[in-house]
């Protein structure tokens, strides 16, 4: 099958494809993966736009029905993280249908990864993980786990030194992960979660959905998150120009496709 992530990051990637703490990590990441974007057709006008475009899907007679549940959850997942959206934006004192913008959450380039982690040892001091730490890089993650522990966070990214707390399977809940784009918009108020997976020599398997802003977005702090004391910490960066370089910055150089 011709599954392998096309240039729009939908499809397959393989082991070590990633590695999301290059000062840190000697390989890549230790697991697997497949992207499922927002779906647009070949002949849609949306489908030039960087991270667009129809999805890479794998023959259904090798696997009936999968793209229907995938798509089925993919929808589900998008309509959770809006309502989510909806209730940062009144605890930040906008209107509940700030993020509802077109270019932001009406058509995102929301990001559907399934993971698959091998069955290794993390060694940290070798700079052996399972993913290495980072923080995602949209507005917000939703995240669910099979029962495999491994998922840790670190509380304060400035820390020194870091201290890694464990995040435990929950059956029927989502982990819910603040993104670099949630940061920089409200200006430090919620900041984005720096989390890795360490491994203990089990195969552990998740499912991320990233609620990611439209490439064209302009994120700029918030009118209602500075004032003259607090001025904004961040420049104004377009997402689809962010998110691209942050796929650079975390390709792995064993990466061959």
């Amino acid at each position: 099958m011709k599954v392998l992530k096309n240039k729009d990051f939908k499809g397959y990637t393989p082991l070590m494809d990633q590695m999301l703490d290059p000062s840190k990590q000697s390989t890549g990441d230790c697991k697997e993966g497949y992207y499922i974007g927002f779906e647009v057709a070949k002949d849609d006008p949306h489908a030039t736009k960087r991270f667009f475009g129809p999805n890479v899907w794998p023959s259904a007679d090798k696997l009936p029905g999968w793209k229907q549940t995938m798509e089925k959850y993919y929808q589900e997942a998008l309509g959770v993280g809006r309502r989510v959206a909806r209730l940062i934006a009144l605890s930040l004192n906008l209107e509940a249908d700030f993020f509802d913008k077109p270019e932001i959450l009406e058509e995102p380039i929301a990001i559907l990864r399934l993971l698959h982690y091998v069955d290794e040892i993390s060694k940290p001091e070798l700079g052996i993980y399972g993913a290495g730490a980072h923080s995602d890089f949209g507005l917000l993650t939703l995240l669910v786990t099979d029962e495999v522990s491994g998922l840790q966070i670190c509380k304060n990214k400035d820390a020194e030194p870091q201290i890694w707390e464990d995040v435990h399977p929950l059956r029927g809940a989502f982990i819910v992960n603040v993104g670099d784009m949630l940061e920089r918009w409200t200006n430090g108020i919620f900041r984005s979660t720096l989390h890795r997976v360490l491994l203990f020599g089990q195969e552990r398997y998740s499912v991320a959905f990233f609620l990611e802003p439209g490439p064209d977005c302009l994120v700029e702090c918030l009118p209602t998150c500075h004032s003259g004391s607090n001025p904004p910490k961040y420049f104004p960066v377009k997402y689809g120009d962010y998110l691209a370089q942050r796929f650079k910055d975390t390709s792995s150089e064993s990466s061959s496709y």
